[in-house]
């Protein structure tokens, strides 16, 4: 019979301790090397007792000894170290092709479906899956300077760190192939667990990897597994995995890996609990040293970087472009709704035509996760158009970061947060996300972020006020909130940002709810009102309008903050009253009248305000007509002979729709004035000189006259900026009031009536309001 236990011989422990020394190592190291969970078995190795056979075998390999030649009476019947870890097999390419067949179908079961957020059904990985694109530079592993990063602006953040990135990125495929040790990193949602998957079926079906064997680990199960029987030993792990396919011999995964052609896909190291992640990445670490020429590839989230796996080479899941986009909501709509393919085609189309519209352009932002454009998909699909309540869209993202994402994987976190339900999490997100937002920082240093974090922890129940025990705490959450959630991620070493920029400006606008709300204080929204002209502060007003329970105060400030704008420049009084005068010819769209000559007036002689003038009124057609009339009648030298042609061409055009017969008989004076074009240039030139000039004011003043057409507004780069503002600022005010925010019907009727109005009439309205 085969003995079970071997031990060494007097010579042998002599022989054994010279290697030993060699090393230069303690037993412990060398327990770690064997995989050994106490250095009991090296204690009985070197003082000659009986150690389990292959134990002995380990340590002897592991100190380049010959077994033979170390124990007591070896066995006869014992193979050699080569022959007891390569057993006679079959051809090794025979080999592979065998055991791709008995697992074929463990593969396939394991890796060939997804579970989607929210779909009552496994979906098949080739219905859904899209190519992913990697990133070989990370952005979190350079080192820039805070100041090269604070002058940003929003679309420059998009760029930097979501959507448009402008460094080359490699097919996820193509990286595999090129780096044999590979860890992929990524952000929650971004796809790398699909990936992996993907790779399996692939190699499975023999269209990449065709040589090897495709080996799956979800490392939390492994962990899990081998905490409870308190032995970390990944290739006993996987072993087992091909005794469920009918491989019975450990020697056929030995041989694979001896000769390389094992792909194994470690997948969610960052999902192993921080008590087994040493011996987790240590199994990683010996298995990938000691059968190098296989393929190794680890997926585990960009904030758990700190894992150091040598030799390993590391890059970044890209977010998706646009073509991605467009591809997966392809898929989506066919494989994932109840019509047929033809319609499914015909959402997608629609998805993708209304998310590259302006107006979403805050879910644009998120599209770039595959996990966010999942769920866009499912709404859209649901309501055949995005959410009007986007903030009610972006809190149920946020519930998915937080904790339904790892709920719905089964993954259990290491909890720092001490009592921190879903409430208390985005209290502090919303105390963080306003406080850098309101100094306009989208990338905060990290020791900025930790002491928002450490003032929160303060004020909880039974918090500790010692500084250390704080600075530490502040720092485990910070961790916990990029690695478990994702939510605030290292953009460069040492500076931070959220992960999206629209999950900073809905925070922000969730903090001044909250403390309107609970607290009853005017003074957040007043805040918010000081920087109506701030364009950045835009989205923050729309969130914030659509989540107040009432919006009619915060919108009442509005009107307020705009009107004050222009209220001390009598210019700009002057003018508003000039407009509102000829918003009188419109009765039923008074505001809208006003909007139209505030913007002439603004930016004269553009062709978008014929296309306004024809919804609104007949009149205001004419008046854009003769406005861009002046302009075409413009002849800037005199050399400019061709332009008589087109002054005489406007002139026709207008008397075509001219019906007043006063402004249609000075309109044809004026064109009969014009020099006949087949006269020479010479007396072209002549009556530029000295009849243009009185020709040009003659035409002014004539729309004057007879449209109240003023051309005479010369404003000063000062007043067309604060116009700008004005403009913008009303509009902002209009989109607020069209956003189904909780707004009563007094309060609306009355901000609609009173837009653009000039600070007299304004009050004259409030007058008679107060008499009646």
């Amino acid at each position: 019979m085969v003995k079970r236990s071997l031990q060494a011989s007097l010579a042998g422990i002599e022989g054994a301790k010279k290697a030993f020394s060699h090393k230069g190592w303690t037993q412990e190291n060398l327990a770690f090397e064997v995989n050994l969970k106490t250095r009991q078995p090296i204690w009985r190795f070197f003082s000659g007792r009986p150690v389990e056979r292959h134990t002995f075998i380990e340590i002897c390999s592991v100190l380049s000894l010959n077994w033979r030649e170390i124990a007591t009476n070896p066995p006869a019947e014992f193979l050699s170290l080569e022959e007891y870890t390569q057993p006679p097999v079959l051809d090794i390419d025979t080999l592979v092709q065998q055991v791709r067949s008995q697992r074929f179908e463990k593969i396939q079961n394991q890796c060939g479906t997804l579970q989607l957020l929210d779909i009552s059904h496994p979906v098949r990985i080739d219905n859904i899956y899209i190519d992913v694109n990697i990133l070989e530079e990370i952005a979190s592993f350079q080192w820039l300077e805070f100041a090269d990063l604070q002058s940003l602006t929003s679309k420059e953040f998009d760029r930097f760190g979501l959507g448009e990135v402008s460094q080359t990125q490699m097919a996820g495929m193509r990286a595999v192939e090129t780096y044999s040790k590979l860890r992929v990193l990524g952000k929650p949602g971004v796809g790398k667990t699909t990936f992996l998957q993907h790779l399996a079926i692939e190699c499975n079906r023999g269209r990449f990897a065709a040589n090897r064997v495709a080996i799956f680990v979800t490392l939390r199960d492994f962990a899990d597994e081998s905490r409870q029987a308190g032995e970390f030993h990944l290739l006993n792990y996987i072993c087992k995995q091909f005794l469920t396919c009918g491989i019975t011999e450990a020697s056929v995964l030995e041989k694979l890996l001896c000769e390389g052609r094992v792909l194994l896909l470690l997948d969610g190291l960052d999902e192993v609990l921080e008590q087994s992640s040493k011996a987790v990445v240590n199994e990683i670490r010996r298995l990938s040293e000691k059968y190098e020429k296989n393929m190794f590839v680890v997926t585990c989230r960009t904030a758990a970087k700190a894992f150091n796996l040598r030799r390993f080479t590391d890059v970044e899941i890209a977010p998706f472009t646009s073509e991605q986009i467009v591809a997966f909501a392809q898929k989506w709509f066919t494989a994932l709704t109840k019509t047929n393919v033809q319609n499914g085609a015909k959402q997608a189309v629609q998805f993708i035509k209304k998310l590259d519209l302006p107006e979403n352009f805050q879910f644009r932002r998120l599209a770039v996760t595959p996990l966010f454009l999942h769920l866009a998909c499912w709404v859209f699909h649901h309501q055949n158009n995005f959410p009007t309540q986007k903030a009610a869209f972006y809190k149920q993202c946020l519930d998915l970061l937080l904790h339904k994402w790892d709920e719905t994987k089964g993954i259990e976190r290491d909890e720092v947060y001490q009592g921190f339900l879903f409430p208390q999490k985005l209290k502090l997100l919303s105390q963080v996300a306003s406080a850098t937002f309101e100094q306009g920082n989208y990338f905060f240093e990290q020791h900025i972020v930790e002491q928002y974090i450490s003032d929160h922890i303060r004020d909880l129940p039974n918090a500790s006020t010692e500084p250390e025990e704080l600075q530490l705490d502040s720092e485990g959450v910070l961790n916990a909130i990029e690695l478990q959630h994702g939510l605030l991620t290292e953009r460069v070493r040492g500076i931070f940002s959220f992960s999206y920029l629209t999950f900073q400006e809905y925070l922000t606008a969730r903090k001044i709810v909250a403390s309107h709300n609970l607290q009853a204080l005017e003074q957040p929204l007043e805040r918010l009102v000081s920087h109506i002209t701030e364009p950045r502060w835009r989205e923050i007003f729309l969130l914030t309008v659509a989540m107040l329970r009432s919006a009619d105060f915060l919108l009442e400030l509005m009107k307020q903050q705009i009107d004050a704008l222009v209220s001390a420049d009598p210019y700009l009084q002057k003018f508003l009253t000039w407009a509102s005068q000829k918003s009188l010819i419109a009765p039923p769209q008074p505001a809208a009248i006003r909007a139209f000559y505030l913007a002439l007036a603004r930016t004269p002689h553009l062709t978008p305000h014929f296309a306004l003038a024809c919804i609104l009124d007949q009149g205001i057609f004419l008046d854009a007509a003769l406005d861009n009339l002046v302009m075409e009648c413009t002849i800037e030298c005199k050399s400019n002979f061709a332009d008589v042609h087109t002054c005489d061409n406007a002139l026709s055009n207008a008397l075509a729709i001219v019906v007043d017969p006063g402004l249609h008989q000075a309109l044809q004076q004026l064109k009969d004035l014009l020099p006949d074009p087949q006269q020479s240039r010479e007396r072209f030139q002549a009556w530029w000189q000295t009849s243009y000039p009185a020709w040009m004011e003659r035409l002014k003043a004539m729309l004057t006259k007879h449209r109240n057409i003023q051309h005479h507004w010369h404003f000063s780069p000062e007043q067309q900026q604060v116009l700008q503002q004005y403009y913008d600022a009303n509009q902002l005010l209009i989109d607020c009031l069209n956003s189904n925010c909780q707004v009563t019907d007094i309060v609306r009727q009355k901000i609609e009536a009173s837009l653009l109005l000039p600070i007299k009439e304004l009050s004259e309205r409030e007058w008679q309001g107060a008499g009646n």
